[in-house]
C-alpha cells in the first residue's frame, strides 16, 4: 500500500483560459466557501483551545482538549473532501486516533490523545485559515465584477495555495503514519491467530490427552481395586492402562510438535522442513540454502507456513510431487512451495491461504498465489530477515 498526496493526473483540473467551464466555477466556489468554513474553523480552534488549556488544572481540562484535537481530525476529514470534490485533490486519510487505546486504560488514551499529530495539524490548519480565507474571499468577490477577464487564472493561483496547504497540513504525515495504520491493522490480525491457537490447544487437551489421562486414572483405580480379588483381571487392567499411556504420550508429543516442534529448535529449517517432507503424501524435495539461522519468531512462522503449505498439497492438490526451497536475498528470508497438482488455489478456496497471507502480512511479510486451472501451483512466501539473539549471520 502507498501513500501519495500528489493529484493523479486524471484528476488535475485543466489548464486555466479565459472562458468560465466547470472546474473554474468549482475553484470560484472554493473561494467564496473559505471564509465562512474558515469563520467557523477559527471559533472552533480559539474555544477549544481557550478552554481546554484554561481548564487543565482541573479533572476535565485535559480529556477536554484530546476531545477537541478529535474535534479537529473532523474538520481536516470534512476539509479533503471539500478539497476532493471541488479541487481535485485526493488525500489519504490518516490511521485511527480511537483504535487501540481506549481499552488500554484512561491515562494511555489521554496521553495518545495529547500527543495527537494529526489532530494537532488539523487544529493548526484550522487556526491559520481565518485570515487567507477572508482574502480569498475578498478577492473572488470583486474578481466576479471587476476582473472577469483574468478570473480563471486568479481563481487557479489562489486555489493552488489552498490545494498547498491541504496537501501539507491534512496529508498523512509520511511513511511513518502509513507504517502505523498498517501495524494498528495487523495487531489485530496477531491478536486474532494468538487466541484460535490457544483455543486449538485448548481444544486439544481437552478432548485429547486430558480424557485419555483420566479414563486412564479410573482404569488404575479399578484395577488397583481388583488388585487382591481378581489378580489377572488387574494384569489385564493394567496391560490396558499401559497401552493408554503410550497413546497419551503420542497425542502430546504430536500436540507438542504443533507448537514449536523440537527438532526446529535443536538442528533448524533444514531438518525441521525435511521431517514435514517425510509425513506428506506426495515426494518432497527440500532445498534450505542459508547462511545462519533466522529469530527464532522468524523461524517458526516458516516453518508453520510450510506444515501448512504441504498439508493443503496432500489433501487438495491432487499432486505427485512437490518441491520446497528456501533461501535468503537481502534482508528477505523467501520460502517457494511447488506442486504439479490440478491447480485452481485461491485465496479464498477454503484451504488456509488468506490466513497465511494475514499472518505473514501481520510481520511485514508477503504471500503470492500462482495456481493456474491445471496447475502447477507455485506459493512464494517472504519473511523480514532477523539475525537469532546473540548470533550475528553473515550477509549471503
Amino acid at each position: 500500500m502507498t501513500m501519495s498526496p500528489s493529484v493523479p493526473d486524471n484528476d488535475r483540473p485543466p489548464q486555466a483560459r479565459f472562458a468560465l467551464g466547470p472546474w473554474a466555477w468549482r475553484e470560484i466556489a472554493y473561494l467564496l466557501a473559505n471564509l465562512p468554513v474558515a469563520i467557523a474553523g477559527f471559533v472552533y480552534t480559539v474555544f477549544m483551545i481557550g478552554v481546554g488549556v484554561g481548564l487543565s488544572v482541573t479533572v476535565i481540562g485535559l480529556p477536554l482538549l484530546v476531545a477537541g484535537l478529535q474535534g479537529a481530525r473532523w474538520i481536516g476529514r470534512m476539509e479533503r473532501g471539500r478539497a476532493r470534490v471541488m479541487l481535485g485533490v485526493r488525500i489519504e486519510e490518516p490511521s485511527s486516533f480511537t483504535r487501540g487505546h481506549r481499552e488500554k486504560g484512561f491515562f494511555t488514551w489521554l496521553w495518545a490523545g495529547l500527543k495527537d499529530p494529526v489532530g494537532w495539524r488539523c487544529l493548526l490548519y484550522a487556526f491559520i485559515r481565518l485570515p487567507w480565507g477572508v482574502l480569498t474571499f475578498a478577492v473572488a468577490l470583486v474578481s466576479l465584477f471587476v476582473l472577469w477577464p483574468v478570473l480563471p487564472f486568479i481563481a487557479r493561483g489562489l486555489t493552488n495555495a489552498d490545494r498547498a496547504m491541504v496537501r501539507g497540513l491534512l496529508s498523512p504525515s509520511d511513511e511513518l503514519e502509513r507504517r502505523i495504520a498498517e501495524l494498528e491493522s495487523d495487531r489485530g490480525v496477531v491478536v486474532d491467530t494468538a487466541a484460535a491457537d490457544l483455543r486449538r490447544i485448548e481444544r486439544d487437551l481437552h478432548d485429547g490427552a486430558q480424557a485419555r489421562l483420566v479414563a486412564l486414572a479410573m482404569g488404575l483405580g479399578l484395577a488397583k481395586e481388583k488388585l487382591t480379588d481378581d489378580p489377572e483381571a488387574a494384569a489385564r487392567m493394567v496391560d490396558e492402562a499401559h497401552g493408554e499411556v503410550k497413546v497419551a504420550l503420542q497425542e502430546l508429543r504430536d500436540l507438542a510438535r504443533g507448537i514449536h516442534p523440537a527438532v526446529l529448535t535443536d538442528r533448524g529449517l533444514d531438518a525441521a522442513l525435511s521431517a514435514i517432507a517425510s509425513r506428506c503424501t506426495v515426494p518432497v524435495t527440500v532445498g534450505v540454502e542459508l547462511p545462519g539461522r533466522p529469530a527464532e519468531a522468524i523461524e517458526g512462522i516458516a516453518y508453520f507456513t510450510v506444515s501448512e503449505l504441504l498439508q493443503n498439497v496432500s489433501k487438495h492438490a491432487g499432486a505427485r510431487s512437490a518441491a520446497v526451497d528456501v533461501w535468503r536475498t537481502g534482508d528477505r528470508l523467501m520460502i517457494q512451495v511447488r506442486d504439479d497438482g490440478a491447480g485452481g488455489a485461491r485465496m479464498d478456496g477454503g484451504t488456509g491461504m488468506a490466513g497465511l497471507a494475514e499472518r505473514l502480512g501481520a510481520v511485514d511479510g508477503m504471500f503470492l498465489l500462482d495456481s493456474p486451472e491445471g496447475g502447477p501451483t507455485t506459493v512464494t512466501a517472504e519473511l523480514p530477515w532477523r539475525d537469532r539473539v546473540g548470533v550475528s549471520a553473515p550477509k549471503p
